[in-house]
C-alpha cells in the first residue's frame, strides 16, 4: 500500500483550532507557508479573495493559537480574508468547492461551521455584532472572549464608529483588531511597537494603572485632579508613540501597532490581551498579498480574481465583448467633456465600478468617499442641490445600505442625483450578500425616482445621458458580465421619460422582459415562433414611470409574461398587475424573477437556468401559458355552445 503523501504536511495536520495549541513558534511559521501555498493554488483554480487572504495568514494563526474557536467567537468584517480561518476549522477538505455550487462559501456563514460565529459579506458590521454578543454573554453570565477583525478599509463605515463608541461606554470585555494594510512598518519601528504594546498589555502594566488611578483617586481635594492629570500625561506619551488616542477617546485600550506578519509580535501581545478586562482595539499592520509577489505589487487586481494561472498572474478571458461597467466608464467620460457639471461618486469601488479612468481623467470632480455608502448619497445630494450633476456609481447590492438617504435626502427634495447601479440581478460566485436582486423592490416605493434598466451598450448609453439631462433623480440598473452583442457604442440619444419599445409584433401571446432578460426573451419568441405561436416582445425601459400605453396594448393579446432578474415581491411583473388593475384589464399573467428566497453562489448562467431565467426557461413558461389559453378557449367555446 503507498504511503499517502501531504502535498502540505504541517497543514494537513490542522483538523481543529485545537491542533494548533501544542505546535512551536517553529512549526507555526512552516504552517503559515503551507497555508499560503494552499490559498494559492485553491484561488486560482476557483476564483475568489487572494490579496486579503495572503494579508491575515499569521493573524489568524496567532488568533487560534491564543483564542478558543468556537466557545470564543470571531468575527470577520466583510470576511471575505476568511479562508485561512476556514483551512483552520474543519474545512481543509472542502476548500477545493470555494465559491463553487453546492461549495464553501467565500465568507463566513453560519449554516456552514460552528466556527463561523456571524455571517457578513458586507463591511462595517463586525464591531456591532461582536458588542451585542458581549453584551449577550454578559447577561448569559458566561465569561467567553469576542473577537472582531476588521481592515482599515472597513474602518471608513460610519456603523464601525458607532459600534466604537457604543462599546467603549460600555466597558465590557471586547478584543477589537484593526488590521492596516495600507501602512508599511520598517523593522525597528515595528520592533519597539511590539515591545511597547507588550508592556503596556502587562499584567504589571495593567495593575500599576489601576492601583495608581484608585491612590490619587482617594486623596482628598486633590485627588481626583491628579488621576485625570496622570491620564492626560500617559496619553501624551502614547500619542507620541501610537496612532490610537481616537480609540482611547473612545473608552478603549489602545495597543500597537504591531507588525502583523511576526508571530514573536502577535502571539504574546495576544495572550496578554487575553487576560485584559475591557474593551481592547489592536492595531496591527500587514500587507495584502503577502508572500505571492504578484498580489504583493499588485494587490488591486488579486484583492478579487477570476481563475489565473498562478505562474504569471491574472489572465485575460471571457468574452471578448466589453463589459456594462467598462461602457458606462467610457460613456461617463464622454458626457463629462460635454457638460462640465457632471462629477462621479464611488465608495471604496473606483475599479469595479468603472470610475477609475474618470478619476484618471478628471481627478477634480472624482471623489471616493470609502466604504460610507450613506454619506456618499448624502454627499450628491448636496452636489446637486448647487448645480452640479453627480453620478454615484455603485453596486445593487450596497445601495441598500444608503437606502433613508435615497429617500430624505435625494428624493424628497427632487435633487437631479444619478444612481449607476452595477452588478444588478445575479452576480454569480459571492453568493447571496452580493446578488442585487432587491433593487427594483425597493426603489419602486420611492415617489418621483426613475427607474431605468438597458438591454444592451447603447442603450445603457442612451440611459445615462438621459438622466443627466433630467431635473429629477434616477436610477439605472446594468448587469455584471459583458453587454449581449457587438455594436457600434456611439453618440448619445435622448429617450422620453417612460416610453417602452416593442421589438417584436405578435398577437398570441407578449413577453414583457426587463433588461438582462430581454435577449433571452427574444430568443425564445424565435423559438416559438418555429412552433407557430406569434409572439410580441416588448423591453419596457423604464420601470417607473411605466408605459401604461404599451402595458394594456401587450394585456390585449390576452396574455402575458413578465421577466426580470429581481425579486418577484414588488417586482416589474407587480408594477404590472398593478396597471392591469388600475384600468381593470384581467389578461393571463405569469410572472418570472427571483423567488421568495435568498439565492446561493454559482456561475450567473447555471443560476438563471436553474431559475429558468434562460431561452428555454421563458419558452416552457410560455408554452405552459399558451397551452392554457387554448384550453381556455376551448372550454369558453363549449360553455358558449350548450348554453
Amino acid at each position: 500500500m503507498r504511503k499517502k503523501i501531504h502535498r502540505y504536511p504541517l497543514l494537513d495536520a490542522i483538523h481543529s483550532p485545537a491542533d494548533l495549541k501544542t505546535m512551536s513558534r517553529k512549526e507555526m511559521v512552516g504552517l503559515c507557508a503551507d497555508i499560503r501555498e494552499c490559498l494559492i493554488d485553491v484561488v486560482s483554480t476557483t476564483g475568489g479573495h487572494l490579496a486579503p487572504n495572503l494579508g491575515v495568514v499569521e493573524l489568524t494563526v496567532a488568533l487560534h493559537h491564543v483564542f478558543d474557536s468556537p466557545t470564543d467567537k470571531m468575527i470577520w468584517d466583510v470576511s471575505h480574508q476568511s479562508y485561512v480561518h476556514k483551512l483552520l476549522t474543519g474545512r481543509r477538505d472542502r476548500i477545493h468547492t470555494l465559491r463553487q455550487s453546492a461549495g464553501l462559501s467565500g465568507f463566513q456563514k453560519r449554516t456552514e461551521s460552528e466556527h463561523d460565529a456571524f455571517g457578513a459579506g458586507h463591511a462595517g458590521t463586525s464591531i456591532s455584532a461582536a458588542v451585542g454578543m458581549a453584551v449577550a454573554r454578559d447577561m448569559n453570565g458566561a465569561d467567553n472572549h469576542v473577537v472582531a477583525v476588521i481592515g482599515d478599509g472597513s474602518m471608513t463605515a460610519g456603523m464601525a464608529f458607532e459600534a466604537l463608541n457604543h462599546a467603549g461606554g460600555m466597558k465590557r470585555n471586547l478584543l477589537v483588531v484593526l488590521n492596516d494594510n495600507e501602512m508599511s512598518i520598517s523593522p525597528n519601528v515595528g520592533a519597539l511597537s511590539a515591545y511597547l504594546s507588550r508592556t503596556l498589555s502587562g499584567d504589571l502594566y495593567s495593575w500599576v494603572r489601576e492601583e495608581t488611578e484608585q491612590i490619587l483617586s482617594h486623596i482628598p481635594r486633590v485627588g481626583r485632579r491628579m488621576a485625570q492629570m496622570a491620564r492626560k500625561a500617559e496619553e501624551a506619551v502614547k500619542g507620541f508613540i501610537t496612532p490610537g488616542v481616537v480609540f482611547e477617546e473612545l473608552g478603549f485600550r489602545y495597543l500597537g501597532p504591531i507588525d502583523g506578519h511576526n508571530l514573536d509580535h502577535l502571539i504574546p501581545v495576544l495572550q496578554n490581551i487575553h487576560r485584559l478586562k475591557g474593551p481592547t482595539l489592536l492595531h496591527v499592520v500587514t500587507k495584502k498579498g503577502k508572500g505571492y509577489p504578484l498580489a504583493e505589487d499588485n494587490p488591486v487586481s488579486y484583492h478579487g480574481t477570476p481563475k489565473f494561472d498562478k505562474t504569471v498572474g491574472v489572465l485575460g478571458g471571457g468574452s471578448s465583448l466589453p463589459a456594462y461597467t467598462k461602457v458606462f466608464g467610457d460613456a461617463l467620460i464622454e458626457l463629462a467633456n460635454i457638460d462640465p457639471r457632471v462629477v462621479a461618486i464611488t465608495a471604496a469601488m473606483p475599479t469595479g465600478t468603472g470610475t477609475h479612468t474618470f478619476a484618471e481623467k478628471f481627478p477634480e470632480r472624482f471623489f471616493d468617499v470609502g466604504i460610507a455608502e450613506q454619506h456618499a448619497i448624502t454627499f450628491a445630494a448636496g452636489l446637486a442641490a448647487e448645480g452640479k450633476r453627480p453620478v454615484t456609481a455603485i453596486y445593487s447590492t450596497f445601495m441598500q445600505r444608503g437606502y433613508d438617504q435615497l429617500i430624505h435626502d435625494v428624493a424628497l427634495q427632487h435633487l437631479p442625483v444619478v444612481f449607476a447601479m452595477d452588478r444588478a440581478g445575479l452576480v454569480g460566485d459571492d453568493g447571496p450578500t452580493h446578488h442585487g436582486t432587491f433593487d427594483l423592490s425597493f426603489l419602486r416605493a420611492v415617489p418621483g425616482l426613475v427607474i431605468m434598466a438597458p438591454r444592451n451598450g447603447q442603450m445603457l448609453r442612451d440611459m445615462l445621458f438621459t438622466g443627466l439631462e433630467l431635473d429629477a433623480p434616477c436610477a439605472l440598473r446594468y448587469p455584471r458580465g459583458s453587454i449581449p452583442c457587438a455594436e457600434p457604442l456611439q453618440g448619445f440619444s435622448l429617450i422620453p421619460v417612460g416610453s417602452a419599445e416593442t421589438l417584436q409584433a405578435g398577437s398570441d401571446m407578449a413577453i414583457l422582459a426587463v433588461g438582462s432578460m430581454v435577449t433571452p426573451a427574444l430568443e425564445a419568441a424565435r423559438l416559438l415562433a418555429q412552433e407557430g405561436f406569434s409572439v410580441r416582445v416588448v423591453d419596457p425601459r423604464f420601470i417607473k414611470p411605466l408605459d401604461e400605453e404599451a402595458m394594456l396594448a401587450a394585456a390585449d393579446t390576452g396574455t402575458v409574461l413578465t421577466v426580470e432578474e429581481n425579486a418577484l415581491a414588488g417586482g416589474f411583473g407587480s408594477a404590472v398587475l398593478e396597471c392591469f388593475e388600475r384600468h381593470g384589464v384581467t389578461p393571463r399573467v405569469r410572472r418570472m424573477g427571483i423567488p421568495d428566497r435568498f439565492i446561493e453562489q454559482g456561475p450567473q448562467d447555471h443560476l438563471r437556468a436553474e431559475l429558468g431565467l434562460c431561452t428555454e426557461g421563458i419558452a416552457d413558461t410560455a408554452r405552459l401559458l399558451l397551452a392554457g389559453r387554448t384550453r381556455h378557449k376551448v372550454l369558453r367555446a363549449a360553455a358558449g355552445r350548450t348554453s
